[in-house]
């Protein structure tokens, strides 16, 4: 295990409410919480507070269960949490910053520690395809 570190940006067509709001509701996690298309969420639940906890099941040709603790939410501005399935590393967890900017919202990802490079690489496509899942479902395109 490392502490390998990934970042993505990416600016989205809503505004900071919007994008912070969908990260805890889980009917709207369900609608983008996936890395590709041949994926869907077949579970998801959400308890947004401090200490609570979130599940997502990602389902492809076998169940992807992912879940985590909210360390942090600033309300529209940060929100911190681990990220637990059975090959994660131990004490990894992904920090978003939501930044308002001109016709939107800059979002930046940073995911800490994986188990080795591939891991990092396949999180790195992964969240790239969550985050413009999220773009997709809140523009409407």
């Amino acid at each position: 295990m490392t502490d390998l570190t990934l970042t993505c940006k990416r600016t989205i067509k809503a505004p900071p409410e919007a994008v912070f709001n969908a990260w805890l509701d889980p009917d709207i996690m369900a609608k983008f919480m996936f890395p590709s298309p041949e994926m869907h969420i077949s579970e998801s639940r959400s308890d947004p507070k401090v200490g609570g906890r979130f599940f997502v099941n990602m389902v492809a040709d076998r169940d992807l269960p992912h879940e985590g603790e909210y360390r942090e939410i600033t309300p529209h501005s940060r929100l911190v949490f681990t990220w637990e399935a059975p090959w994660s590393a131990p004490g990894t967890y992904v920090d978003l910053q939501f930044a308002p900017v001109t016709g939107g919202t800059e979002i930046t990802l940073t995911h800490v520690r994986f188990v080795d490079e591939e891991s990092r690489d396949n999180h790195k496509n992964g969240w790239n395809g969550i985050l413009a899942n999220l773009d997709n479902h809140l523009t409407g395109a």
